[in-house]
């Protein structure tokens, strides 16, 4: 139970990944600020690229510019100059004109001034008579004019006024109760006609108003309708929401686009619905708008700056355009001149007049083209998180270092070229920073626990394989540290294994000094001459060695390594021979069997202490071999398994067919002599040898022994004709069975 719980407890690619996509799934619903922040980036740069939008045509903008600046005087203008603009776009056939200007205070006018002071002055003087006031009263009358605006109103039927509230309590503390109810009643034809509410609703998630800015009293009486036109940026300063409910007192009120719009559909049912958790929806009739539960609609700009037709009020004034611009229009009178502080930062641009963001909102409800982020999107959003997530948490760990920054590369870039095609074409926002977070943070995770256990594995390679292996080969292993995974692979290896030909005499006969002494030197350079070969120390067995070719790293040649390294080990032991021999030591001899097959490789053992080894009747073959050379006085037997891969490029002698102890199955047995360069010297014997052995496998005993007896002319005492010509002359004595095969059947190991 406790090796489970510490098994569950262990750090894994899964588990990463299962933690990252919790901890991004709790990061998104708490709302992190600066993920919102980084989000709304995004948002602005998905609608950068998807370029300008069409508008319907509807909405237009009459312009405070610098050229009516320039023709007309500085801003603000006489009331006059607006009232003469009403009546040409009431004479041009607007259909609604509504004002992102406000007039909250009355015209400062000279004449009136002059007038009131001239009447001061008679009455002081007692010159006033009945027929010298009607005059006064008619010149005041003609110069107010407040009043010939709200005349021009009245007569166009079409205006609305905009005005704003004050949001912070701050604000408003100079006001007497008495002045913000006042300010209540001025705005009153902008109120939500229709309200459905929950029971209960989260007051705190409205925009509250403190008190409200409204227009003099003179012009709200004449005009039809009212809206705010407060705006309301993000952390960043960029402006992506409008707000379409405010809550003042009691009530909740309409923004100058909805004014507007109802203006313009001609006084469809205003409707507000509120569900438990806020806004749910505003509607028009059947024009229903999605919100946020603050009543915020989220802008889809149609373009930068001037994407709406924007026309000079000079232009109109001055009779330069043609009344057909603006029949039937929905007409936004505000500033567009830098100097009046009316630009605003956008997504698209930062410097966007503010009269513009209101033409957007009335083009995207008007149309219904609408940027869609609402319950089911953010359903998508966790299930792209998690999808996209277990991608990663699942490839990037089957995956090599290349082919994992490859596939982060395709899967973002697929990712977001899908996010931005979805956005342009649909309208729809889904989240892009949480799933591409999510992405990079598992591939990183990944990598660096991949990095760290793969480091925490690699050392402990080397220092498992260090003393088996030379550094070129532990170095190729670390490429792929998998392939050592505790267990076995079945593969075609070779094996060698070499002995000291009566090392237990040797040893009795030296002090354990000179024994070990003797004995270092000598596994030293025969291990030297294994790593010169590339091949793995399987181990030490007292005064044997064995190694292995063709494993841990795969060696196509391997049977050619493992001969090679049983050839230069007679040549280092000739050196090593003469030097003993000079020192007055002990002379070593030893003997060599090569074997090739399958065999179980692998790390073997438990957990906590394994060794990597080969196993099977092939390696056990390989042990036997070794043995067999003192039957026939050789120092390098190998089996035709290995003969097989080498006959081409080295010389060898076959020696015999011989069935082990313990195996039914028989075996080709060779003498490994020489490269194949080299074996001129041995031609003439090995014909004679060869024609000797065929003469032995038919049986022919007399001939065989004459061939065998002629080897030993051209090679005086090789133990192997030496022993034919004895087993000859045995089986001559005691005939085998018919038919014989040839084989000689071995009675001990």
């Amino acid at each position: 139970m406790i090796q489970r719980l510490k098994k569950w407890g262990a750090i894994s690619p899964l588990k990463i990944t299962l933690f990252i996509i919790f901890l991004a799934l709790f990061l998104f619903f708490a709302d992190v600020a600066f993920l919102r922040f980084m989000e709304l980036k995004a948002l602005d740069l998905r609608m950068v690229s998807r370029g300008k939008l069409a508008s319907g045509g509807e909405t237009v903008i009459v312009a405070v510019d610098e050229k009516s600046l320039s023709e007309l005087g500085r801003w603000p203008w006489p009331r006059t100059v607006m009232a003469r603009l009403l009546d040409q776009l009431k004479a041009h056939g607007a259909k609604v004109v509504g004002f992102d200007v406000i007039f909250s205070e009355p015209d400062e006018n000279a004449g009136i001034k002059t007038i009131a002071e001239l009447s001061r002055e008679i009455e002081r003087m007692g010159l006033a008579d009945a027929r010298l006031k009607k005059l006064l009263d008619k010149k005041r009358g003609a110069a107010d004019t407040d009043t010939e605006l709200a005349r021009s109103i009245e007569r166009a039927k079409n205006v609305t006024l905009g005005y704003f509230f004050h949001i912070s309590e701050k604000e408003v503390g100079h006001l007497t109760p008495e002045q913000i109810h006042a300010g209540a009643a001025d705005i009153a034809n902008s109120r939500y006609q229709m309200i459905q509410a929950a029971k209960k609703t989260d007051e705190g998630m409205f925009v509250r108003a403190y008190s409200a800015v409204t227009n003099i009293r003179a012009l709200i009486d004449a005009a039809e309708n009212s809206g705010y036109f407060n705006a309301f940026p993000d952390s960043d300063g960029v402006i992506r929401w409008a707000p379409l409910v405010i809550k003042f007192q009691e009530d909740y009120y309409s923004s100058l686009p909805i004014s507007m719009l109802l203006q313009y559909l001609e006084w469809p049912m205003l409707s507000l619905k509120i569900a438990d958790f806020g806004v749910e929806s505003v509607s028009l009739n059947d024009l229903v708008i999605p919100t946020d539960e603050s009543g915020r609609l989220l802008i889809n700009f149609m373009g930068p700056a001037r994407t709406f037709p924007h026309y000079s009020i000079a232009d109109i004034l001055n009779g330069r355009l043609s009344p057909d611009l603006f029949k039937d229009k929905i007409v936004l009178v505000g500033a567009t001149a830098t100097g009046i502080y009316d630009m605003r930062v956008t997504p698209l641009s930062a410097v966007y007049p503010g009269v513009e963001i209101h033409a957007n909102v009335i083009d995207n409800i008007l149309h219904q083209n609408f940027l869609i982020h609402s319950g089911w999107t953010k359903f998508i959003d966790i299930c792209l998180i998690i999808l996209l997530g277990f991608i990663v948490g699942l490839a990037i760990p089957r995956a090599s270092a290349a082919w994992g920054v490859l596939l982060i590369l395709v899967l973002l870039a697929v990712f977001i070229g899908a996010n931005a095609y979805v956005f342009s074409r649909y309208n729809i926002w889904l989240n892009l920073i949480y799933p591409v977070l999510t992405i990079m943070t598992i591939y990183l995770a990944i990598t660096v626990y991949r990095y760290i256990t793969e480091e925490r594995e690699k050392k402990k390679i080397r220092g498992a394989f260090q003393y088996y292996l030379t550094a070129s080969v532990i170095n190729e292993m670390l490429k792929d540290p998998t392939k050592l995974k505790l267990g076995g692979d079945k593969k075609d290896l070779s094996v060698l294994f070499s002995d000291i030909r009566g090392f237990t005499t040797i040893s009795e006969k030296l002090t354990p000094e000179e024994l070990v002494h003797l004995l270092n030197e000598y596994l030293t350079a025969m291990t030297d001459i294994v790593f010169k070969y590339d091949g793995l120390l399987d181990k030490y067995m007292g005064d044997a060695i064995m190694a292995v070719y063709g494993a841990p790293l795969d060696q196509p040649d391997h049977r050619l390594r493992a001969c090679r390294t049983a050839l230069d080990m007679l040549d280092a032991l000739k050196e090593l021979q003469k030097k003993w021999s000079d020192e007055g030591r002990p002379v070593l001899n030893i003997g060599v069997g090569v074997n090739s097959g399958d065999m179980v490789v692998g790390n073997m053992g438990s957990q906590m202490r394994f060794d990597y080894t080969v196993m099977g009747d092939s390696v056990n073959l390989g042990s036997r071999l070794e043995g067999i050379n003192k039957e026939y006085g050789t120092n390098i037997i190998i089996s035709e398994y290995t003969y097989a891969g080498v006959k081409d490029v080295l010389t060898c002698r076959e020696l015999d067919s011989v069935r082990v102890k313990g195996k039914k199955l028989p075996v080709k047995i060779y003498e490994l002599l020489c490269e194949k360069k080299d074996a001129e010297p041995h031609g003439a014997f090995l014909r004679c040898f060869e024609a000797g052995l065929e003469k032995y496998k038919q049986a022919r005993w007399d001939e065989a022994i004459s061939v065998f007896r002629q080897a030993l002319e051209i090679r005086p005492a090789d133990p192997p004709s030496e022993l034919y010509i004895k087993r000859c002359e045995d089986l001559k004595k005691d005939p085998p069975p018919l038919p014989w095969d040839g084989v000689f059947t071995m009675t001990k190991k």
